[in-house]
């Protein structure tokens, strides 16, 4: 094995391990993130110099991303709970309505600002071993979630 699916592997693995005897919440979200950095830096394989042009891209648009589904789940807390709904005039159903469409369309228009950039740093082929990366992360993640609950 050589030293550049090492080093990834080491961090992950530290990661893991520092993630299971965390006890904060953001010190878990640092933890997930720098897992995910691991994850993805040895699914890719990126050179020092693709690594260098693509987390600044990748971090921003992550940012982003959360920023604006975390406005838009904090719409639909507040006001879709059976009590809110219970209040809501039909003009007031429609702005809300209209907000939540205009998220949805700037994350598209975010996703595909983010693509466009990412084909000027990355490969067709290491882009589409990027969308798996993430899939198969978010997966394992998940059932680490769900086995660390049976556990409890």
């Amino acid at each position: 094995m050589n030293l550049k699916k090492i080093i990834p592997l080491v961090l992950l693995l530290t990661s893991i391990s520092f993630y299971a005897q965390s006890g904060s919440s953001k010190s878990k979200k640092e933890q997930i993130q720098s897992m995910k950095v691991a994850f993805i830096t040895t699914e890719l394989n990126l050179s020092a110099k693709e690594a260098q042009r693509f987390w600044p891209v990748y971090n921003s648009f992550d940012d982003k991303q959360y920023e604006i589904r975390h406005d838009k789940m904090t719409l639909c807390k507040v006001h879709l709970t059976d009590a809110g709904m219970s209040k809501l005039s039909d003009k007031e159903a429609a702005t809300l309505l209209d907000k939540m469409e205009n998220s949805e369309e700037d994350l598209y228009a975010l996703r595909t600002k983010y693509s466009k950039d990412l084909r000027e740093i990355l490969t067709p082929t290491k882009i589409l071993l990027l969308r798996k990366a993430e899939d198969d992360f978010n997966r394992k993640l998940l059932h680490q979630y769900r086995d660390k609950a049976k556990k409890k």
